[in-house]
Formats: C-alpha cells, sequence, structure tokens
C-alpha cells in the first residue's frame, strides 16, 4: 500500500480514535523508535525522514502523550510565561503571546500561560512550577532590581529568561527594551522642540525598568541644562485620578513645557486631562509617549512616540529561552532591543 493511500486509510478508519506513534509508523512505513526520534527532533536522522514523520503527524493530528513524554524523558515540552498584568500598557499580552506562539510553531513545545494579578504571589508560581516540574522553562515579566522569582530560578538553576535586566551579579538570561536610550531620544527630543521645563510620568516603580529610565532620564537633561521633574507612582492610578491631575497640572503656575510618559494607558488619560485645562499639545506643550500598539497613533496622530516591538520581544524571549534549555551559555543570551523613534510632529 503506498504512503497516500495508507495517510487516506488512516484517516478514514481513524474516527475518534487516538493517533499513536505506532499509527505514524504504519502510515510512514518506518520504524516505531525511528518516528519517537523523529518527533523528539533527532539531529541524527536525515531531514527528509524527519520532514516526512512531521508531515504526516500534522496531518493525522498528532498529539503527544505529554504525561508519557514526560514519563520517558523527565520532560514536559511546555514552556511557561509567567505574565504580570499591569495594565499600564496596551496589547501587551496578547502581542507577547503570539510572538511566543510563532517561535515554538513547528517545534515540539506548547505554551502556557499563567497570568499574575497579584505580584506578591508571583514567587509562589514559580515554587510551584519548581517544585512538580510542570514546564521545562519559564518566561518572567516585570523585573525588578532583586527579584524573588528570578533568585529561585537561579538557585534552582532551572532554564528561565525575564523580559526585563535585574540588579543580581549573577548573570542570568534576559530581553529588554533599552529604556535608556528611549529615555535619552525623549528628552532630546523635547529639547529640540525648545523644551527647557521637562516632566516625567512613570509608572511602576518597583521594575528595573523604572529605576533605568529615572536614572537616564536624569542624566540626559542634566547635559541639556533643562529643568526636571517627575509625577511617579502613577502605578494603579485609576484613568480619572490621572486625567484630574493632568488637569490640574495644565492650570498650576509650574507646568512644565514637556512631557515624557512610559506607557500608552497613562498618555491617553494626560492628554485628556491636558486638554480638559486648554492646552494645546505641539503648541502649548510637547509631548513624547512610550508605544507598544497601534492604537494611539490613530487617537493622536500629531503626537510623538518611541516604539517597543512586544511581538518580537515575545520571539526573542522564545529564542534565548529554547537555546538555554539546550545548555547554550548564559553570556551569550542577554540582548536588548533598540527604541524606534516615531516623530509625527514633522510629517506633513
Amino acid at each position: 500500500m503506498s504512503s497516500k493511500k495508507s495517510l487516506d486509510s488512516a484517516r478514514s478508519t481513524g474516527t475518534g480514535q487516538r493517533v499513536t506513534l505506532r499509527t505514524i509508523a504504519e502510515v510512514t512505513g518506518l520504524s516505531l523508535s525511528t518516528v519517537s526520534l523523529s518527533l523528539r527532533g533527532g539531529t541524527t536522522l536525515r531531514p527528509e525522514t524527519r520532514d516526512k514523520v512531521n508531515e504526516v503527524a500534522r496531518s493525522l493530528g498528532y498529539i503527544p502523550d505529554r504525561a508519557g513524554v514526560r514519563l520517558r524523558t523527565g520532560k514536559t515540552n511546555v514552556i511557561a510565561l509567567v505574565l504580570d498584568g499591569a495594565e499600564d500598557a496596551i496589547d501587551f499580552a496578547r502581542q507577547m503571546i503570539q510572538g511566543i506562539g510563532q517561535s515554538i510553531k513547528g517545534t515540539r513545545y506548547h505554551l502556557t500561560v499563567i497570568p499574575e494579578f497579584d505580584r506578591h504571589s508571583s514567587a509562589d508560581t514559580i515554587r510551584y512550577v519548581l517544585d512538580n516540574r510542570t514546564a521545562d522553562g519559564v518566561i518572567i515579566t516585570h523585573t525588578g532590581p532583586r527579584d524573588p522569582r528570578v533568585q529561585m530560578l537561579m538557585d534552582a538553576d532551572f532554564p528561565f529568561v525575564s523580559h526585563g535586566r535585574t540588579e543580581f551579579h549573577t548573570p542570568h538570561p534576559y530581553h529588554d527594551f533599552h529604556s535608556e536610550t528611549f529615555a535619552a531620544l525623549a528628552v532630546a527630543r523635547l529639547a529640540q522642540k525648545g523644551c527647557r521645563r521637562i516632566m516625567l510620568v512613570a509608572g511602576d516603580d518597583s521594575t528595573t525598568n523604572h529605576h533605568n529610565i529615572v536614572t537616564a532620564f536624569g542624566k540626559a537633561a542634566g547635559r541639556l541644562g533643562i529643568a526636571i521633574s517627575m509625577l511617579e507612582n502613577t502605578q494603579g492610578m485609576q484613568p480619572a485620578q490621572l486625567r484630574k491631575l493632568a488637569l490640574e497640572l495644565a492650570q498650576g503656575p509650574e507646568r512644565p513645557d514637556g512631557i515624557i510618559c512610559d506607557s500608552e494607558m497613562r498618555t491617553i488619560s494626560l492628554v485628556s486631562g491636558l486638554g480638559d485645562g486648554g492646552l494645546v499639545l505641539g503648541s502649548d506643550l510637547h509631548l513624547v509617549y512610550k508605544q507598544t500598539s497601534g492604537i494611539l497613533p490613530t487617537l493622536f496622530p500629531a503626537i510623538d512616540s518611541i516604539r517597543e516591538d512586544v511581538f518580537s520581544a515575545g520571539q526573542e524571549l522564545t529564542r534565548l529561552l529554547l537555546q538555554r534549555i539546550a545548555g547554550a551559555q548564559i553570556g551569550t543570551l542577554q540582548t536588548l532591543a533598540e527604541p524606534v523613534p516615531h516623530w509625527r510632529s514633522d510629517e506633513s
């Protein structure tokens, strides 16, 4: 019987029955051990053999028995994304998940997403993963300078990568937005627009990203002789509260002539409040915000932004984690994403 006829037969008679390694072996005419090795990505096999097995497995809808895989190999073929529930970045979760999903497509790995709405309990999630070995590797987001999750994973020598840097002396894999460059670019842009009193509106002061932005903001403004102020601890503040603060700022005697905002959610509230106060962006006051979606350029097409590509971040985090699982050295698994400026107020 030809391979095509075998495949058609397996499809027609396999309704309601689980597709197993033996099913694939019968269709391909290969041994059970060859099929098993091929689906594990065996590099000793010829590429055409692996391609043949993978094509048949996909066609038949083969789903690995994770429990069996774990018993045989000690592996789960699962990557866990511990996703912070912070709502300061529009569309962050979707883009991050899509980036990871795109990168594991065609591999043996599956993605488990663990949302964390209480950062204080996030260490418990990591402890559960470690104690029960529910994943082969972990991606964590919104890291702090001395993040206990990072410490736990390093102590356990468990494969992981963080979206964000830390201040630990022991190196670990990470991918991060180059927030120092973001701050420097934003300050320089506002200075170019003639701003001499710049305010930084920053959110979560528990993250390393926040510390890096604040530090770089002060240094960049200092080099240019620009007066600075900060509106901090806005994480968790309701949009109506921030809008009211922006209104008061617009009507106050010491209002800035330039603002840098580190999130799209806060930018929406700021722009609304400043408009309530009678200010016209682009003339009375200039603003640069961190862009993570395509939504704000539609709402405010004339406002400058600096973009972080969250989809690409998900892809890069996955690449680093898979290399770490494979045993790559940590020193080769630390990367930064460069910000991309969009100076829309210069566009015609």
